[in-house]
């Protein structure tokens, strides 16, 4: 049975728009990794349009398809973050995985692209020093990271993981402190520490914000074992 020519029609047509979105999702990918090499290698004020599109191996004008300006670049690196981020916290509250797995896992996560380019950290905080234009923007990524950060904090304090003497938020931002700070110092090295430095500040971290059993509940099991 021969299907009709309006049902060939359209399933060609969604096959021409289906390869067109997947060749622009390359596309786009190939420009931002290009980018981000850069940055690393030349510094982010260094880096030219022309630089990436060359290393890309593009027209200069297909850049600005996909990316109003170079700063664009580095809001797409924040929104990647963000994005892996909003799909740790989203999958931690659907899971009984500790909640010391769930942030050592989150930091692993987040520190996926400063392991493949360590001068990408530097080339992040120059940026944000030297450009308005990116502080403000990065600012509000900041923000909304914080927030989703002190929601996962909020639900570790929820399953009694989690000290409750302080607010979610202000865990929460000594949290990515803490990390931000072992990444740009690891970053002046660049060297293959990082997840040793990683480990000690979590362990440092979660001995600080973890919830300790209560005096009461220590003497309990103390007089059990006693009575054992």
């Amino acid at each position: 049975m021969h299907r009709p020519r309006s049902s060939v029609r359209k399933a060609r047509k969604t096959a021409v728009a289906s390869r067109r979105v997947r060749h622009s999702a390359e596309l786009r990918e190939r420009l931002f990794r290009a980018a981000l090499t850069l940055f690393g290698k030349k510094g982010y004020a260094q880096t030219t349009v022309e630089d990436i599109t060359e290393a890309a191996d593009v027209g200069k004008g297909t850049f600005f398809n996909y990316f109003p300006t170079k700063e664009h670049i580095l809001m797409a690196f924040g929104e990647m973050q963000l994005g892996k981020l909003e799909a740790i916290v989203r999958d931690a509250q659907q899971s009984d995985l500790p909640m010391r797995d769930v942030l050592r896992m989150l930091v692993l996560r987040m520190t996926e692209e400063p392991i493949r380019n360590p001068a990408i950290v530097r080339a992040l905080l120059l940026a944000n020093l030297s450009s308005l234009h990116v502080r403000g923007a990065m600012l509000r990524i900041h923000d909304r990271n914080r927030a989703l950060l002190g929601k996962l904090i909020r639900h570790g304090q929820e399953r009694s993981e989690i000290r409750m003497d302080l607010p979610a938020e202000e865990i929460a931002q000594v949290w990515r402190q803490t990390i931000f700070g072992t990444l740009l110092f690891w970053s002046l090295a660049g060297d293959a520490s990082l997840t040793e430095r990683i480990e000690q500040s979590l362990n440092i971290l979660w001995s600080g914000i973890a919830s300790q059993p209560s005096a009461h509940a220590t003497k309990r099991r103390k007089k059990d074992g006693d009575k054992g």
